[in-house]
């Protein structure tokens, strides 16, 4: 999955893309060996560290690759967890279809019914801009993080130590993207603008009276136990067990590497800030496929989805992305990166198997490979 993720790191799209194999968890590993090589191949490819577990109606099984420390070798471990970026966006999409089905909102409000004034500058109308839109990134609304100074400020090497743990409230990102023009008229087009999740956990707190990481603790963090997920705002730490987070801190691959562990999410806020590890992930998904978080209208609305343009086998829904594979299964989910950190999500239309896994790197690593392994077993 390849959609443009919560930030670019060395003002690029981070793609979403040794160590020995920890012991399994479940019997029957051998149908995991495709994934297990996928993994080892990431490392090989310059990937720190990799840590994945995959659920299925015959159990769960974990494997790692790796180091999760470059200094001391130390190995990642199959609940490390990590910043997840914008798999966050399910969740705050999720929130708001709750809020949908209670009668709340509904998705075809404006933007300016709930926050007058809040997107506008250069053309920018959100009195044109429905929820649905948003969700759906179909808005035409800018996307902060391509700011050539936001990206130079807090993506690369001399801005990145310097502003690593600045706070950025949700409306100085919103005015970061309301210096620029849109990128289309509302509802005309598609493409990936981390501002629309910015908006939409400001939608939450304005509809709620509570910030969107409570709401997202109240409606699925604590009903899904969920212990390792959090919603850190500006903590500048990762909660053990954790591995470092590397990267390259340039517009290339190449050059020195930097340990990027330590910073404030702020700068990511709904579109992006959320911490978890890969079981908590598989729960996550797979309850939200088999309907245990929404009703089924809601489901389906977010499960309704738009063309992505250079994906020919996806569809983008209310941050849910549709991917059918090489073996002709669809898989479900999100991807997600954050410096230092490339994660993914899928499971399958059912929720009955699930795969969750992050990278310790930025800069490399192919994770459509990992996900065709486990699913299609090549």
């Amino acid at each position: 999955m390849t959609v443009r993720t919560t930030v670019v790191v060395g003002a690029a799209a981070v793609a979403l893309t040794t160590g020995l194999a920890a012991p399994a968890m479940a019997a029957g590993t051998d149908r995991h060996e495709a994934t297990r090589q996928a993994a080892r191949a990431a490392v090989k490819d310059g990937v720190p560290g990799v840590t994945l577990t995959a659920r299925d109606g015959r159990g769960t099984w974990s494997t790692t690759a790796g180091v999760g420390n470059l200094r001391t070798h130390a190995p990642r471990a199959a609940d490390d967890r990590y910043r997840v970026g914008s798999i966050t966006k399910t969740f705050v999409a999720t929130v708001l279809l709750q809020l949908e089905a209670e009668g709340r909102l509904s998705l075809d409000d404006t933007v300016d019914k709930w926050l007058p004034g809040v997107v506008h500058g250069n053309g920018h109308d959100g009195s044109r801009i429905t929820v649905r839109q948003l969700l759906n990134h179909t808005s035409g609304i800018f996307n902060y993080t391509a700011d050539e100074t936001f990206a130079r400020t807090y993506f690369l090497k001399d801005g990145f130590f310097q502003h690593r743990y600045d706070t950025q409230s949700p409306e100085q990102l919103v005015a970061t993207a309301m210096a620029h023009k849109p990128d289309f008229a509302p509802g005309t087009s598609w493409n990936y603008s981390n501002t629309n999740y910015v908006v939409a956990g400001m939608l939450i707190q304005k509809v709620t009276g509570r910030t969107y990481g409570e709401e997202i603790r109240h409606r699925v963090i604590e009903p899904l136990k969920l212990t390792a997920t959090s919603v850190p705002g500006t903590r500048v730490t990762v909660p053990r067990p954790s591995s470092r987070a590397y990267s390259k801190l340039a517009e290339t691959a190449t050059g020195p590497t930097y340990d990027v562990t330590r910073l404030n999410p702020s700068l990511a806020s709904s579109a992006g800030e959320m911490i978890s590890d890969s079981a908590d992930l598989n729960r996550f998904y797979s309850a939200l496929l088999k309907g245990r978080l929404l009703p089924p209208k809601q489901l389906k609305e977010m499960k309704t989805t738009v063309a992505v343009e250079g994906l020919p086998n996806a569809g983008y829904g209310l941050a849910l992305m549709d991917r059918e594979l090489s073996c002709g299964v669809h898989v479900w989910g999100h991807d997600g990166g954050i410096h230092g950190s490339s994660s993914v999500a899928v499971t399958t239309a059912d929720g009955r198997h699930s795969l969750a896994f992050n990278f310790n790197g930025d800069w490399s690593g192919n994770s459509d490979a990992v996900i065709e392994a486990e699913f299609c077993g090549a």
